[in-house]
């Protein structure tokens, strides 16, 4: 009895915490109602700037559906790091639960990104699955920021990262076996190399990105990492490891369009060129043998940009 008490009260909790997340945000997003498109725009040039660069390799009419979608993506993402509480953040992602539930009823909240996906809906099928499977991942990321294994590292990285991929083909209208699972192994090499760029960032909150069996392996002092904030032998070899495993599947993705002369397809390009910062990211932990300590690798690569519309017009990454 006091267990279920216990789960009541907690769930009205939580709901009583939507609300007033819900209309909070509502405040704070009034300016982007009257825009939602400029407001999931100007979200993502602020916040996720490869993200904005590959935007531009989008037909224009589907621009509007990409920044929406990206838009929801950082504001899923950067849940955990906004809020000081395992509870704040699970009203906010209750707050998206059922924020798509009511997109697809026809009646979005008055939030700039809500309303910008339910246009988005409105001009092409997008899967409520998907979306309802980050919205799921990262509510498990609230109460486990650590990996264990690679095993459920990848689980992860397959949930989110792929799974954005996944809505992104969705809304080329590009049903396809082979590109979804050219677009898993993306997403999976995209969140590791991710991972791997902002783990000073998460090692300086007392977070290892890096999954504990890999670390175990090759030595790695964690206190050590956390409170000296540099790299160390070990820790470049568990780096190195990792990183090896998201080149593997950059390379499984590859092989996914051989009998194109690895070519993709002039329609999905734009989704694919979602690897390109994941091959940028891999050579310039290459070139500082693996210290993500590296002051460099915070520093925009001034080159993608031309690489990014290089490998477009070659259909290729």
């Amino acid at each position: 009895m006091m267990t279920v008490v216990s789960l009541s009260f907690r769930s009205r909790c939580l709901q009583r915490l939507n609300r007033r997340l819900h209309t909070g945000s509502a405040l704070r997003s009034e300016a982007g109602i009257s825009s939602p498109a400029e407001y999931c725009k100007d979200l993502v040039r602020k916040h996720d700037y490869e993200g904005y660069l590959t935007s531009q390799l989008y037909p224009k009419r589907f621009q509007g559906g990409y920044f929406a979608l990206r838009a929801f993506y950082i504001e899923l993402a950067t849940v955990r790091e906004a809020v000081s509480q395992t509870t704040l953040g699970q009203a906010r992602l209750m707050f998206w639960r059922d924020a798509m539930k009511d997109i697809y009823n026809d009646k979005p909240p008055r939030h700039p990104i809500a309303l910008a996906i339910h246009e988005a809906t409105r001009d092409t099928h997008l899967p409520l699955y998907h979306f309802n499977r980050i919205v799921e991942a990262r509510e498990q990321e609230l109460h486990n920021q650590i990996h264990l294994t690679l095993e459920s590292m990848t689980s992860h990285a397959e949930s989110t990262s792929s799974t954005f991929l996944y809505l992104l083909l969705a809304m080329l209208n590009l049903p396809s076996s082979t590109l979804a699972h050219a677009a898993s192994h993306i997403g999976v090499a995209q969140s590791l190399t991710t991972l791997l760029r902002a783990l000073p960032f998460h090692a300086s909150k007392g977070v290892m990105v890096i999954p504990a069996e890999i670390t175990a392996k090759h030595n790695v002092n964690q206190q050590e990492i956390f409170s000296k904030g540099e790299s160390s032998h070990g820790l470049e070899d568990a780096v190195f490891e990792l990183a090896t495993v998201a080149n593997d599947h950059l390379l499984t993705a590859r092989d996914m369009f051989k009998e194109s002369g690895g070519r993709v397809p002039p329609d999905a390009m734009p989704v694919f060129s979602a690897a390109i910062p994941v091959v940028s990211i891999l050579s310039r932990l290459e070139a500082v043998n693996f210290n993500v300590f590296n002051p460099s690798l915070q520093i925009r690569d001034w080159r993608l940009a031309w690489q990014v519309w290089r490998s477009y017009y070659k259909r290729t990454f």
